[in-house]
This record gives C-alpha cells, structure tokens and sequence, in this order.
C-alpha cells in the first residue's frame, strides 16, 4: 500500500470539504454581483459590495478551488482513477468550473471599475451554473456511468 493509498480517507475528506466551500462561494459570488449593480453607482454601499466580493475571493473562493484541485489529484492518484472514463468525464466538468470561476473574478473586477455590462436577471441565471455542473459530477462520481 502506498503513502496516498493510506491516506485516502484523509485526502477524500479534504477533497469534499473544500469542493463545499467552493461551492459555496461559487453560489455567493454571483449573488453579491446582484445586490452590487442594485447599489448606486459610486455610492457607499457599492463600495462596501466590492470590498465583500474581493474577501469571498481571496479568502474562501480562489483557496477552496486551488484546494478542491489538490486533493481531488491526490485522491484520483491513491485511487488509480486516472484511467476511468467517468473521471475524465468529471475533470471535464471541473475545468468548465474552474473557468467559470475565472470569469466571475473577471467579473468582480470590472464591477469595481463600475463596469456594469450584465442584468441582475443575467446574473441571477449564471447563479444557476454551479448547481447543474454539480448535479452531473456528483452523478459521475457516485454512479460512474462509464
């Protein structure tokens, strides 16, 4: 048995953990976006949104997907998964999450500039990616349909 191999609990606890806080975050970020474009334009309240929206990115966003990432190598490499059909399947997934989170940052940032170039309505259905996307890997996961 190899070191990974022993410490696969660990590593799938890990794994699980921060896939929920990154989740989390993925769920809140757009959220914030909302309230944000509600607030006036150079207002106080806009300026307190962008501060929000930059600590949910550095504290809990950006380190729970670089974390979810290492563990769920980890966990894949004790398991030996790198060859199953439905990980690759699940990284496909994961990736497409990880540029959606890309572009949420991208986002957040351009809202700090004042850039508005989505509707409340836009952003309350982008909202919705993260959802999906889990509903598939967990499928993948937990069924590994191929």
């Amino acid at each position: 048995m190899t070191i990974l191999q022993s410490l696969y609990p660990w590593l799938k606890a890990g794994h699980v953990i921060f896939v929920i806080f990154w989740m989390a975050g993925l769920f809140m970020l757009p959220r914030y976006f909302v309230y944000h474009q509600e607030a006036e334009s150079g207002s106080a309240e806009e300026a307190r949104w962008v501060d929000r929206e930059a600590k949910l990115r550095k504290i809990i966003l950006t380190p729970s997907m670089i974390l979810t990432w290492v563990f769920g190598v980890l966990t894949a490499l004790a398991l030996g998964a790198f060859s199953e059909g439905w990980l690759h399947a699940k990284l496909l997934f994961v990736i497409a999450l990880s540029g959606y989170h890309g572009w949420l940052v991208a986002y957040a940032k351009k809202l700090a500039r004042g850039e508005r170039s989505l509707t409340g309505r836009k952003l309350r259905m982008l909202n919705e990616v993260p959802g999906l996307a889990a509903v598939v890997i967990v499928i993948l996961v937990v069924v590994k349909p191929f």
